[in-house]
């Protein structure tokens, strides 16, 4: 258990400690008639923002859904589906799986038919919230200068703190998937990729070509910081981000951009700013070098995934390298990036980005 390194959240500039916590385990992977019950609870308020169509048969209504998440809609021998239909005296379709599509409710009653919708998106939600981050909105800090500067701070360190404990070369990031991530996202659809892709070009058109003077923003990489409190017991080492001209121009880039994020449901509301930072050292990486940072340990909806990971003594290294310049570059693209995966240049692959 990560007792003495727990998450680190910033609010109003204070740091709190996320505590995990160990949540019993069953035989079943689900029991989806508890959690049915459970996720049900005040669902059935009528809610006027869905859109129903009157029909010549009734009403109908019909929500958009990654065909991962039928199962739970469906529940196990077909019992979550049954129950709602019966309680909501609706009939509900749903496509097969590995198919996208609609799933479409029906029945004569038009607020049957909508408390039928707004149970269906609450389990959609909750499991939704239940998976793995999928892909990340990023800047790409690889430009040769900063690799260049990164190496040079990884031959430094093993030079100079080799001997301390659990410094060793496994822990470093690898210099061409250096990036500045914005915010976490989970994607389940082609449908979905498409409709990131498309609120980022909204961004774009919006505020960032203004933020950004239609030119790249030019930032630096340097001085170093720790995620948890004890510099004695470091998981993630990071490189500060920050814009050469002291300008707030970055930050407010970044922070609206996540707020637009949030607002649409892509991310799920968890800071209210972005702290501007590059990985350069982290422990999940002994085991794992695709490892992701923090990430890794935290579902989208919070959820504490214990996993052992060995802590370096950071003391050292934060004061020698306090102040370290990794290097300069103009950051003029977001990047929708696939996790665990890898371009032809060793850097994430992108499944969309655009251009400033």
């Amino acid at each position: 258990m990560e007792v003495l390194r727990p998450q680190i959240i910033t609010i109003d500039g204070r740091n709190y400690r996320k505590n995990p916590i160990q949540e019993k385990t069953y035989q079943h992977e689900e029991d989806e008639e508890d959690f049915y019950q459970d996720s049900m609870e005040g669902a059935d308020e009528p809610c006027d923002a869905y859109e129903v169509e009157q029909t010549p048969q009734g009403f109908r209504s019909a929500v958009s859904a990654p065909s991962l998440l039928y199962k739970h809609i469906v529940g196990k021998r077909g019992d979550t589906r049954k129950k709602i239909e019966m309680e909501t005296k609706t009939s509900i379709t749903i496509p097969k799986p590995g198919q996208d599509g609609e799933i479409v409710i029906t029945g004569q009653h038009r607020n049957g038919v909508i408390s039928a919708r707004t149970r269906i998106d609450v389990l959609l939600d909750t499991f939704r919230r239940k998976q793995p981050f999928t892909h990340f909105l990023a800047f790409f800090l690889n430009e040769a200068e900063v690799q260049e500067g990164f190496l040079k701070f990884q031959e430094e360190v093993l030079a100079k703190c080799s001997m301390d404990r659990g410094v060793d070369s496994s822990v470093f990031q690898n210099p061409k998937k250096l990036h500045l991530t914005i915010g976490m996202l989970v994607l389940l659809s082609e449908q979905e990729i498409q409709q990131t892709c498309e609120l980022l070009q909204r961004c774009k058109e919006e505020f960032i070509n203004d933020i950004a003077g239609g030119k790249p923003l030019e930032v630096e990489m340097a001085g170093i910081e720790y995620m948890n409190d004890d510099p004695g017991m470091v998981d993630v080492l990071y490189a500060k981000v920050h814009m050469k001209d002291g300008s707030n121009r970055l930050q407010e880039l970044v922070d609206r951009v996540l707020e637009r994020f949030q607002a649409s449901g892509l991310i799920v509301k968890e800071w209210n700013s972005v702290k501007l930072h590059a990985t350069v050292m982290n422990t999940l990486f002994r085991k794992d070098p695709n490892a992701e940072g923090r990430y890794n340990l935290y579902t989208a909806d919070g959820k504490y995934i214990f996993k052992e990971r060995e802590s370096f003594d950071g003391r050292n290294i934060l004061k020698l390298f306090e102040n370290f310049h990794f290097g300069s570059l103009k950051v003029s693209s977001i990047h929708i990036s696939q996790r665990f995966t890898v371009d032809s240049f060793g850097n994430y692959a992108s499944c969309g980005q655009i251009d400033f």
